[in-house]
């Protein structure tokens, strides 16, 4: 399996996913066409658990803003990756400046949303 870099715009993220099971996402989120742009990020992401050669998957969160249509994107994500969790260990580390409370808001929302995940509130 490949790595994934994709390179940080005005309107998306940083996202860099690595075949041992570390993806990162850095920025902000307000693309155009959410799920045009995410499709080889959660192509890649089913591909990973298909593969299973890592049992292990960390996911560094690290969003400062994110529109309404990367939002319904994230929740998408989050339900792979809960799919997955029985099979796979799954770290969910969602980093937000500490200036930033609808960052923290929207982590502990996706933490009531998605129980079974292990999402871990990171504040930098």
């Amino acid at each position: 399996m490949d790595n994934l870099t994709i390179a940080a715009s005005k309107y998306t993220p940083n996202i860099i996913m690595d075949s041992s099971g570390t993806v990162s996402f850095v920025g902000k989120s307000y693309p155009e066409n959410t799920f045009e742009f995410y499709a080889q990020v959660l192509k890649w992401i089913e591909d990973f658990f298909l593969e299973g050669s890592s049992r292990e998957f960390i996911l560094n969160f690290e969003i400062s803003y994110f529109n309404s249509s990367s939002s319904k994107l994230f929740f998408d994500l989050f339900d792979i990756l809960e799919a997955h969790s029985g099979d796979f260990k799954i770290d969910i580390n969602w980093i937000y400046d500490e200036e930033n409370e609808s960052a923290e808001e929207a982590g502990e929302d996706f933490i009531e949303d998605f129980e079974s995940l292990n999402i871990q509130l990171v504040k930098k």
